[in-house]
């Protein structure tokens, strides 16, 4: 298939596109989708870089589970304010806490807003709840697709489809870990999906906010077009979508050792393990998505190390995770699908460890 796909890291930003100035303004909220593990979280990181100096940034995460991960990201001196809403779905669980989230954040007078959902979020009711807010606009819908994931679990999930249905812009991530035929298969499947809306590469991870911000999204402008998208949408489709393990330790990992160990983890069970851990007496994010594994240091002390694993069948593995980290009794919590809002959650019994003696 011909494509129109763009560079996406080189236009430059100005501090005027898309902003609203004045003592009146209305602060722009660009809302980033895409799967779990396609590279949202990096791409905000990335983009924190390339803002002009004092341009500041409220960015509001939504985390399935119940383990805050990425805040630990949050070192950039653009951040004005970082939250992560966890235990639900701000498209439906959370969208009543969501308006009051937004309005929290608008204390450290950022602006703009990047709300970044969690990788099974449908879109339209969040960008309705940003509409009715009377100090917000919606700048942008922008959906992230794994190139090298993509056809596989396009087929697994409802709402991955209607993210690459419903945005604004779509960015092609992980472009360059496939070959020339595999990457025209992928963007076949893409454009099957949604032919009409601007796709852009971006560079490892890398695009500029210039094409991020500015684009004056008219989606689900009305209480119609939102039912239309929500009427193929169960309410509960992020719970039965994936399933959860979540560890906490106090011990050091080995680098090499936990490499190997999550190399033992199918990707076609684990979609996604994220983490805040330590590896050498020093704090690192760990990001392993569809076999892709990074530990990224930070500066912020790490107390217990914290790694919460999403897929399906993982019942099938806890004696693996088990065995596999130095978790004690009650540090394991498996949630299967349908109860990842619930509070209640199965404590595992514990084994043996992987880390620096």
């Amino acid at each position: 298939m011909e494509t129109t796909i763009i560079d996406g890291a080189d236009r430059e930003v100005s501090i005027g596109d898309g902003i609203a100035s004045g003592s009146g303004r209305k602060v722009p909220v660009t809302v980033l989708t895409g799967f779990l593990g396609s590279g949202k979280t990096t791409i905000i990181v990335h983009l924190m870089r390339r803002l002009p100096s004092g341009y500041r940034i409220a960015w509001l995460k939504n985390e399935i589970g119940n383990t805050a991960v990425d805040t630990a990201l949050a070192e950039d001196g653009n951040i004005a304010t970082v939250k992560e809403m966890l235990q639900g779905c701000i498209c439906h669980v959370l969208v009543g806490q969501l308006g009051q989230a937004l309005t929290e954040m608008l204390v450290s007078d950022p602006d703009r807003i990047i709300i970044e959902t969690s990788g099974s979020a449908a879109p339209a009711p969040i960008v309705w709840e940003i509409r009715k807010h009377p100090r917000l606009v919606v700048d942008g819908v922008v959906t992230v697709i794994d190139a090298v994931n993509f056809p596989g679990y396009r087929d697994k999930s409802l709402t991955a489809k209607l993210q690459a249905q419903y945005t604004d812009l779509i960015l092609i991530n992980k472009h360059e870990e496939l070959p020339e035929a595999k990457l025209d298969h992928a963007l076949d499947d893409v454009y099957e999906l949604n032919p009409d809306t601007p796709k852009v590469k971006t560079d490892r991870g890398v695009v500029s906010p210039g094409l991020l911000f500015g684009l004056d999204s008219r989606l689900f402008e009305t209480e119609a077009s939102v039912r239309e998208e929500e009427s193929h949408t169960d309410p509960e489709h992020q719970s039965d979508e994936v399933e959860l393990i979540e560890i906490t330790f106090d011990a050091d990992l080995d680098r090499d050792t936990l490499c190997d160990t999550l190399g033992r983890f199918p990707k076609s069970n684990f979609y996604r393990i994220k983490g805040v851990i330590r590896i050498g007496g020093e704090g690192h994010v760990l990001n392993w998505a569809f076999g892709s594994f990074q530990a990224v240091p930070i500066r912020k002390p790490v107390g217990r190390s914290k790694i919460v694993f999403m897929g399906e069948d993982l019942s099938t593995f806890l004696d693996t995770v088990k065995a596999s980290f130095p978790v004690r009794e009650g540090d394991v919590r498996y949630t299967p699908k349908g109860h990842h809002h619930h509070h209640g959650h199965r404590s595992c019994p514990s084994h043996a460890p992987i880390a620096n003696s």
